[in-house]
């Protein structure tokens, strides 16, 4: 049809006051007319919800009458008195051609949910089966990891984003969201949508309760007021630490996912990198969750960690990319190993980046403004070694004492750290038949070294 815009008038009773020919023919073929409540129900969810969050919105926009179906974009601005519409990129297409089910249609097991949502992720449709929970009150206009609450696959993915930057179809997106009394899981399956000129609109799908794990008891997701008082070794501390951290974590890595691959629209590349580096450490956290949550496992005689083949150059660099950010934000510049820099030895990778982790986060957080950090790796008899020094106030023999104790943190009583890590760490150093060790003296800065068995290369 005509490519010029289409405009009209919504009142605050959401009344249609003013239409340009196209967009009142559809309000008659729908029944209404003038000074009538907009009887197109894609186009008053939308208005509904510029209204509700008072800011411009523009979405892709569905309609159809007896002849044909009507794909545009729309955009309205919402104001004291109604909102103002304006329509563009107005196509037709005769009804017989092939479409996606409206979301009315989607094929929807009783106890799941329908969806449907715009190529930023923002709810558009939600529509419950007979035996579903009911849907969330205020979800029109959220984002979809606001209204669910996103869980890696196996391989630390998310299927939903993938499927974002390759505008096709996913599944298997595994999700929590709030039930009636308690977190329900789920799984998403979502087809991607396009319109007559063939430019991504969004995802429409559905939601399942999960097999076999449909309720999640809420207990699991809280934290009582006696969470202080358990004991490491107690094994409802890990849990509740897994579930104190894992969805916090998971809303964080789907943010910054999203931001990284500036789904909203571009941003400046050190910003998306910035994003990446936020989601790709939090990816690690999420890992290490497990560890912290099985932290009484540690505090158990015999516990034992993984024999992998490691190299100890690779996991210092691998930390310095994780961390590089936070050193940046201080201008403190990391001297790490070279890439021909190698030490083999053998420890659990997972705990052994767990432990560079801290001593290069601990560096970071102690060391002055526009510092310097050294990373080295080295090697005495059969011992593999990697040390981590910096220029910071350095540490006195009575601390040296006791920071390796529980809720120590070198004498500092800000809000950086919880005290645990240097413990972790020198724990998982001995459960790889190693050692963590600390050279400090007061202005000279620390020098931590991690020892491990060595390998031959």
């Amino acid at each position: 049809m005509s490519a010029r815009v289409v405009r009209g008038r919504i009142d605050r009773s959401g009344a249609l006051v003013s239409a340009d020919g196209p967009l009142l023919r559809l309000q008659q073929r729908a029944g209404a007319g003038l000074d009538k409540p907009l009887a197109l129900p894609h186009l008053a969810r939308l208005v509904a919800l510029a209204q509700r969050l008072q800011r411009d919105i523009s979405r892709p926009l569905y309609a159809a009458d007896d002849h044909s179906d009507v794909h545009a974009l729309v955009r309205i601005m919402p104001d004291a008195d109604g909102a103002s519409l304006e329509i563009s990129d107005w196509r037709t297409r005769p009804v017989s051609q092939p479409q996606a089910p409206a979301i009315a249609d989607t094929a929807l097991a009783p106890q799941g949910w329908a969806w449907e949502c715009d190529q930023q992720l923002r709810m558009i449709a939600l529509r419950a089966g007979i035996q579903a929970p009911p849907v969330p009150a205020g979800w029109e206009g959220c984002s979809l990891s606001e209204l669910f609450e996103l869980q890696p696959d196996d391989d630390g993915h998310f299927p939903v984003l993938r499927a974002l930057a390759r505008q096709s179809r996913f599944d298997a997106q595994r999700v929590r969201a709030d039930g009636p009394a308690s977190r329900i899981a789920m799984t998403l399956a979502g087809d991607a949508l396009f319109d007559a000129t063939g430019r991504f609109t969004g995802f429409r799908g559905v939601a399942q309760l999960a097999e076999a794990t449909a309720e999640v008891p809420q207990t699991a997701t809280l934290v009582d007021p006696a969470f202080g008082s358990l004991p490491l070794s107690d094994p409802q501390f890990g849990r509740r630490i897994d579930g104190a951290l894992r969805g916090p974590l998971s809303r964080i890595i789907a943010t910054a996912e999203t931001i990284s691959g500036q789904f909203d629209g571009p941003i400046r590349a050190d910003y998306a990198r910035y994003a990446g580096d936020i989601a790709h450490a939090g990816r690690h956290l999420l890992g290490l969750v497990d560890d912290l949550a099985d932290l009484q496992n540690i505090e158990r005689p015999g516990f034992k960690a993984a024999a992998d083949e490691i190299d100890l150059g690779d996991l210092a660099r691998r930390a310095v990319g994780l961390l590089g950010m936070k050193a940046e934000e201080k201008s403190i510049r990391i001297d790490a190993p070279r890439v021909d820099d190698k030490m083999p030895a053998t420890g659990e990778f997972r705990r052994v980046l767990q432990v560079l982790l801290n001593l290069l986060g601990n560096a970071i957080r102690y060391s002055p403004d526009h510092s310097q950090i050294w990373i080295r790796v080295d090697r005495e008899g059969d011992r593999a070694m990697v040390t981590v020094a910096d220029q910071g106030q350095g540490i006195d023999a009575d601390q040296q004492a006791v920071v390796f104790e529980k809720f120590e943190r070198l004498g500092r009583t800000d809000s950086g750290g919880s005290g645990l890590g240097l413990y972790i760490a020198r724990r998982l150093a001995r459960a790889m038949d190693g050692e963590l060790t600390v050279d400090s003296a007061p202005g000279q800065g620390a020098r931590f070294t991690l020892s491990l068995p060595a390998r031959d290369a």
